[in-house]
């Protein structure tokens, strides 16, 4: 899979294309239709097929520090494409104040026209594009009329008569409904870091964990859960997961620490995957260590209970 970023990559572009648009955020499954229905198109008109997205989304370059969490970084976003669809090219473009001023027909023009050469669009039936959101399917279909493109809208994939979309699966996460996250998506919930060193406070009280560095210091999900990393010892590892502040210890920061069950490897420095399966409880604080070890007992006989019971 072929990541072009920016606009200027495209001056190396020479290629009709069967594209898609969007935040793409969480990668649900609605998300996954849209992609099987783009690589089919692309395989029928034997051309490359490109999803273009943004970094940051749209929302967060007009919303800064209101915006809604963020489900999937743009590694994680890129990773799930190479690994989980047959896309054959990224193309991401930074949202700046040049690109939020740009018309949607000059959207249209000059990068999805002039710059990838579309021979096929897909669209989201709510998707909106270029300056204040003017452009929409309707426009596109007018401009296809025009041009020697075909357009193409994607209905919204629903479970139950509900629409599934990227808010959904936010909400699903902060409250706790973590089996109805992993519905919507398809899959377990997954964050991605680099285990760093932090301050070692687990090994006192007999809980050792492995502080899994992520870029985004706001995550879409807090609190105690089962998990399981992937990346490590080639193999699945079973395990207990805590975001937050450690109110206990007087925490400032928050952490993403993950307690694994039966392994005392060394994976500092590793990059690895945690998937969440079920939520345990919130974060609290406790009046003494003591009554926090007890807790992580009971934490940890609680998730290797969901674990007896589901993958028995």
């Amino acid at each position: 899979m072929k990541l072009i970023r920016g606009l200027h990559g495209l001056e190396q572009w020479h290629k009709t294309s069967a594209i898609t648009i969007g935040n793409f955020d969480g990668m649900h499954l609605g998300h996954q239709q849209m992609l099987v229905k783009l690589c089919e198109q692309a395989r029928r008109l034997q051309v490359p097929s490109v999803l273009v997205t943004f970094e940051p989304l749209p929302h967060e370059f007009f919303a800064g520090t209101n915006a809604p969490l963020r489900l999937m970084g743009l590694r994680e976003k890129l990773q799930y494409l190479s690994a989980n669809s047959d896309i054959d090219c990224v193309l991401c473009l930074p949202f700046n104040k040049k690109l939020s001023q740009l018309s949607a027909e000059q959207f249209v023009s000059d990068i999805l026209l002039d710059g990838l050469s579309a021979q096929y669009i897909l669209l989201g039936d709510d998707f909106r594009f270029g300056y204040q959101r003017q452009g929409d399917f309707a426009l596109l279909q007018n401009r296809a009329g025009k041009s020697s493109f075909q357009v193409e809208s994607m209905p919204s994939f629903t479970i139950d008569d509900a629409r599934v979309s990227s808010t959904k699966v936010r909400n699903a996460l902060a409250g706790g409904e973590i089996e109805q996250a992993t519905q919507l998506l398809g899959r377990p919930y997954c964050l991605s870091g680099r285990v760093v060193k932090g301050d070692q406070l687990g090994r006192t009280i007999g809980y050792p964990t492995a502080n899994i560095h992520c870029r985004r210091q706001n995550l879409a999900l807090a609190g105690v859960f089962a998990v399981r990393l992937h990346g490590v010892a080639g193999e699945a590892q079973l395990g207990m997961a805590n975001i937050g502040f450690r109110p206990t210890v007087g925490g400032r920061a928050l952490r993403f620490e993950v307690n694994l069950f039966d392994f005392d490897g060394d994976i500092y420095d590793q990059y690895v995957e945690v998937e969440f399966m079920t939520q345990l409880r919130d974060e609290q604080r406790f009046d003494s260590l003591d009554a926090l070890k007890a807790q992580l007992a009971a934490d940890e006989r609680g998730a290797r209970e969901y674990f007896a019971a589901v993958l028995s």
